[in-house]
């Protein structure tokens, strides 16, 4: 799987472990940044991960910040994004089958590496279940994208 995978500055050593663990699981990893310690904006690097993954570049995102609420918070704001903010292997797998999430996201101060290595394989792993119910109320989400979106000046 082509995986997007973005950090702030709060996220990095995070981010470093998980794009070697994703590389030994035979993922393809598209790397948006930061790279540096030196403190950035979060949404910044939400957005780019988004966008690799709406823009087809990548199947699906994964995105650490400090404590991960924040790069969930930017990267839903990007309509066709369906982020999670999974600290427990069952979400982090159920997102997918019931939610059709496409972007995890990581506190990298909150979860330790061998959590975090456990959270990125329930998430890869698992595919959406197309079940009626779990797609009508994906649909529904999206629904109010569109709605509020063309409510807009």
């Amino acid at each position: 799987m082509r995986i997007a995978l973005g950090c702030d500055h709060g996220g990095l050593e995070l981010k470093k472990l998980l794009h070697s663990f994703l590389e030994k699981e035979g993922h393809t990893v598209l790397n948006v940044g930061t790279d540096t310690p030196a403190p950035v904006d979060y949404p910044d690097y939400a957005r780019k991960v988004a966008e690799a993954v709406l823009g087809g570049k990548a199947e699906r995102g994964i995105m650490v910040c400090g404590s991960g609420v924040g790069a969930c918070v930017a990267a839903n704001k990007l309509p066709g994004i369906r982020a999670g903010l999974c600290h427990d292997t069952y979400s982090a797998r159920q997102g997918v089958e019931h939610d059709d999430i496409n972007v995890l996201c990581l506190g990298g101060r909150i979860v330790g590496p061998e959590l975090a290595y456990e959270l990125v394989k329930a998430f890869t792993a698992a595919s959406f279940s197309n079940a009626e119910r779990h797609a009508r109320r994906r649909d529904k989400v999206t629904a109010l994208e569109d709605e509020f979106r063309e409510k807009r000046p």
